[in-house]
């Protein structure tokens, strides 16, 4: 037993008013108890107790002692309820990482979860890039695509859906590609490396699926941008289909060959580690991946 230990069982002592009612009250034995208090006198070289055969009293050391020691377990007391708050009960700051294209669906779904608890704070980390969940103090970020090897813990949150979009005035002046074999000599906008080609596969109607190269004419690092030079006319790109809902609903955009579809990308919840996950943590990745699904153009 070590010393901040035998200061809690002294605290005890000083509060029961005896060795014995201390020890019913810590089930442990009277001898067990008289032993850790003789301990901690002689590690201190100071006499905490006066004992007779009927009672015992502190020592002025010892009543001074006993304050702290008071004060030490309450302060440890306190400490472990906010552990338990922080475990049931959402609080603190809450920081998250994600793609910028993401970002727009998550104030909506946590905005039930901050009217609920005053005591929660959001930030919001939007980027394209990774980051370290460590370094960079993340309690969650959100992720899309295939998952790398890694020491985080990635669970997943939903399936969105992708369309070939294309604006009525690129297809005016381009065309329609009315076959896959149409599509490598269109304008195409896409998120890859300077100069790389874009490979994607599609499934048909009658579960054939083919594989489609094309080269892009625009590339960047961001698809809200690619959606955006997509609806002013710049050429086709694939649009996650619900971040384009009001431009395919307005007749902005149109989705080409609806008969063959792309393979959904997974979204994913990822945090440093799988137990002892805070309230905070737990309820938002709820929230996310319950709004998420009544997306349109998201599934499980």
């Amino acid at each position: 037993m070590d010393d901040l230990k035998r200061m809690a069982l002294f605290a005890e002592i000083a509060r029961a008013g005896s060795l014995s009612a201390a020890a019913r009250h810590l089930r442990i034995s009277t001898s067990a108890v008289s032993q850790q208090l003789r301990i901690l006198e002689e590690s201190f070289g100071v006499i905490l107790v006066r004992r007779s055969n009927r009672k015992l009293s502190l020592t002025d050391a010892g009543a001074r002692f006993a304050t702290h020691c008071r004060e030490m377990v309450e302060v440890a007391e306190r400490a472990r309820e906010q552990l338990s708050l922080a475990r049931d009960t959402p609080a603190g700051e809450l920081r998250i990482s994600l793609p910028l294209g993401l970002a727009r669906y998550v104030a909506p779904a946590l905005e039930p979860l901050l009217a609920r608890h005053a005591s929660l704070k959001l930030r919001l980390e939007a980027d394209d890039g990774l980051v370290d969940l460590i370094d960079e103090r993340i309690d969650l970020a959100l992720r899309a695509g295939r998952m790398e090897d890694s020491s985080w813990v990635a669970q997943p949150l939903c399936h969105v859906h992708l369309g070939l979009c294309a604006a009525p005035g690129y297809l005016k002046k381009a065309g329609r590609p009315r076959t896959l074999e149409d599509l490598p000599e269109h304008e195409w906008l896409a998120v890859v490396a300077d100069g790389r080609s874009l490979v994607f596969d599609l499934q048909g109607p009658s579960g054939t699926s083919r594989t489609v190269r094309v080269t892009p004419r625009v590339s960047s690092n961001n698809q809200l941008t690619l959606h955006q030079m997509c609806a002013a006319g710049l050429g086709i790109t694939r649009c996650i289909l619900a971040d384009v809902e009001d431009e395919l609903r307005q007749g902005r955009l149109e989705v080409l060959l609806p008969e063959w579809r792309l393979s959904p990308v997974q979204l994913w919840a990822v945090t440093p580690r799988r137990s002892g996950q805070p309230a905070k943590v737990r309820h938002a990745i709820d929230a996310i991946r319950t709004y998420l699904r009544q997306q349109p153009g998201v599934s499980a």
